[in-house]
């Protein structure tokens, strides 16, 4: 009895695992013996979430005897995010660990990771796949380049952005707002959060069963979603500043343009229907649509807080006198 108690208090904090799987039978129950095996000890849920799978999906994840075991399973396949959101709506841990559910990414890495993130209180401990296994052309050369801008134009330096394996703090992936494809810019929501972000090597291994769900296509996919974080990331509480600039820059050149024409009207030539004034004259009328476009935005943003209680800031701790605190460092 009291070797009980004593193994129960030496557990860490309650895990949860969130594992999204779309026709991955073959996988389920290998997985499911890998996490059994590197984290018994720990107190864990493990949250296969279904995402409207045609296969025996369903039915290996029922068949898991462990009540640690949890599955969600959607109505129809939604995508990533969807799932990864769905999962972490259900997950109770304090610690929140997502992982690929085709084998590649390894459970033994996460008592690991975990330790990181608390012994040196990272919101947010990434995972950069080593040796990986992947296709060169199809996969891993397109990746590289996709991590190049990401980092680029985020300013969010992770190296790997497409590995599905993290440990966050729960209050981190509660809110990351989730839809859409973003799941492959999660780092740079935890960003947008204030997140403190680190990295660190993890195992990957070859598919041994199923097919892979990555395309060519996901690659234009990413170019658009990375327009739409460069725009959240620099100006999602303060849209006056990209929508305004660009409104005045083109009010500015209008109203030059018409300036100039005017002074050729007055020394007496014909400027009616020339496209030089017509195009002035677009230019004026988009630069004052844009800058309402902007001011409309503010107002949104502003309404958006303020209805919902929300703040434009996310606190991270408050350190009062004679209190300790180990902070993280390098945070991203």
């Amino acid at each position: 009895m009291f070797e009980s108690a004593c193994s129960k208090q030496n557990k860490m904090k309650k895990l949860s695992l969130v594992i999204c799987v779309y026709n991955e039978e073959d996988n389920i129950l290998p997985l499911s013996e890998q996490i059994i095996k590197n984290l018994d000890s720990y107190d864990f849920e493990a949250i296969f979430v279904d995402d409207g799978s045609t296969d025996q999906t369903r039915k290996r994840i029922s068949s898991i005897t462990d009540d640690r075991f949890v599955m969600v399973q959607l109505r129809k396949n939604y995508g990533q995010s969807s799932a990864l959101a769905a999962g972490i709506a259900q997950a109770e841990g304090e610690y929140i660990v997502t992982l690929d559910g085709d084998l590649q990414n390894d459970p033994s890495d996460i008592p690991s990771m975990l330790k990181l993130a608390e012994d040196e209180d990272w919101d947010l401990v990434a995972g950069i796949r080593a040796k990986r296994k992947d296709g060169m052309v199809l996969r891993l050369i397109p990746s590289k380049i996709a991590n190049y801008f990401i980092r680029k134009y985020t300013g969010v330096k992770i190296k790997d952005y497409g590995c599905t394996l993290r440990v966050y703090k729960s209050e981190i992936a509660k809110n990351l707002g989730l839809y859409g494809e973003l799941h492959r810019f999660i780092p740079v929501l935890a960003s947008l959060e204030g997140a403190s972000i680190t990295q660190m090597q993890v195992k990957h291994h070859e598919r041994q069963f199923g097919k892979s769900k990555y395309n060519l296509n996901r690659t234009f996919k990413v170019i658009s979603d990375l327009i739409l974080m460069v725009f959240m990331k620099k100006y999602m509480q303060k849209p006056m500043h990209i929508f305004g600039g660009f409104g005045i820059t083109m009010l500015i050149i209008g109203g030059l343009i018409n300036v100039y024409l005017l002074v050729l009207k007055l020394i007496g030539q014909d400027i009616w229907g020339k496209p030089l004034l017509i195009l002035g004259l677009l230019l004026m009328v988009s630069g004052i649509q844009i800058i309402t476009i902007g001011i409309v935005s503010e107002i949104q943003i502003r309404t958006y807080f303020e209805s919902q209680n929300k703040t434009p800031f996310k606190v991270r701790r408050v350190v009062k006198k004679n209190n300790k605190f180990k902070l993280a460092k390098n945070a991203s």
